[in-house]
């Protein structure tokens, strides 16, 4: 599938995915796994070689990066090795063991690295996929009000479009993203927030299910795979409301519909990267489930609704004030109606 961020083809229907987590980061008998100290400096500032299958563990790729970013004088020579930054793999899955890398598997997000560095680390480390300038932030939007210009880490070289796979009941959830403008979200085997959506479906068995703020769609996309007839969802932020919409199409193999026509190019939404009043993004074609994305302010969604809507999640940032939380909830429930939950 060609990728909304760097045109090629990185980015793969669910099933071609799924397919290759079983030995996508397994050692070959040949590999070495040497575990470094993160909160010391390297002392062997030798490039960590390739086994013979092409693979290198995780902290010998963390090294090369190491040894290229205090080359090139973004770490002082006395810095940690974890001042490198945070490794975010490619794809992300729940696991048992530290992964050996194999090429392009791996998206660095770094405070100390420097554009001319990036470059460097993205031409010289074959695991690296993409550089990312960590700005201390959370990218996206964070609050459902909406204040001030959202907060964005800055790709300076490749492409940081990642995906995770989350394990359901059902089948598999592959939700892909570009990193440096969506938080960061790892498996972690057991997913409250999948089970939760799938515990609310079983139980109302709805006709209509809404995703309220579904950040890249991970959670209407479980209730389609519940067969739930039709799925609504919505994010008032550019990317989440595009990823939503990719990741319907990545999982589209499990959801009864042939295809999801998305009406906006990437570019296009960056251009307006908040919107307020909702517009349909995208919407399925064929088969017997619905599926729609809207971009916009979920408080004004209920005007493009249809009359009955059964259940609907919204999964607030905010969880930690109760009041505002019920205050939420309360709104929906007087506007929209049905069941409404906080996953």
């Amino acid at each position: 599938m060609k990728c909304p961020v760097c045109g090629e083809n990185c980015v793969q229907y669910a099933h071609e995915l799924i397919d290759t987590i079983h030995d996508v980061f397994a050692p070959c008998k040949q590999c070495e796994a040497r575990i470094l100290n993160k909160d010391a400096p390297l002392t062997d500032t030798s490039i960590p070689p390739f086994c013979s299958c092409g693979k290198r563990f995780i902290d010998a790729v963390t090294a090369h990066a190491y040894i290229i970013m205090r080359e090139e004088g973004d770490l002082a020579a006395n810095a940690p090795l974890k001042e490198v930054g945070v490794p975010l793999v490619h794809p992300g899955f729940a696991m048992t063991r530290p992964p050996h890398l194999p090429e392009k598997s791996l998206v660095l997000l770094s405070k100390a690295v420097t554009a001319p560095t990036a470059r460097r680390l993205f031409e010289e480390v074959p695991e690296i996929r993409g550089v990312v300038k960590d700005r201390g932030v959370v990218p996206g939007l964070s609050d459902v009000d909406f204040d001030g210009v959202p907060d964005t880490n800055e790709l300076l070289a490749g492409c940081d479009v990642r995906a995770n796979v989350f394990f359901t009941q059902e089948e598999p959830v592959v939700i892909y993203k570009q990193q440096s403008v969506m938080h960061i979200e790892f498996p972690r085997g057991y997913d409250p927030k999948v089970v939760s959506v799938g515990v609310k479906v079983r139980h109302f068995k709805p006709q209509t299910f809404i995703d309220a703020l579904s950040g890249a769609g991970k959670l209407g996309i479980v209730a389609a795979f519940l067969d739930v007839p039709r799925v609504i969802f919505n994010d008032a932020w550019y990317a989440a409301a595009y990823w939503t919409a990719y990741n319907v199409r990545v999982n589209r193999e499990h959801i009864d519909i042939e295809e999801i026509d998305i009406h906006y190019g990437y570019g296009e939404m960056k251009a307006h990267s908040v919107v307020t009043e909702p517009r349909k993004i995208a919407e399925s074609a064929g088969g017997s489930q619905h599926i729609e994305v809207y971009q916009g302010d979920f408080r004004q969604l209920p005007a493009v609704l249809p009359a009955k809507a059964d259940l609907t999640v919204i999964d607030l940032f905010e969880k930690n004030q109760p009041a505002r939380v019920r205050s939420v909830l309360e709104d929906w429930k007087q506007l929209v109606g049905g069941e409404v939950f906080i996953p």
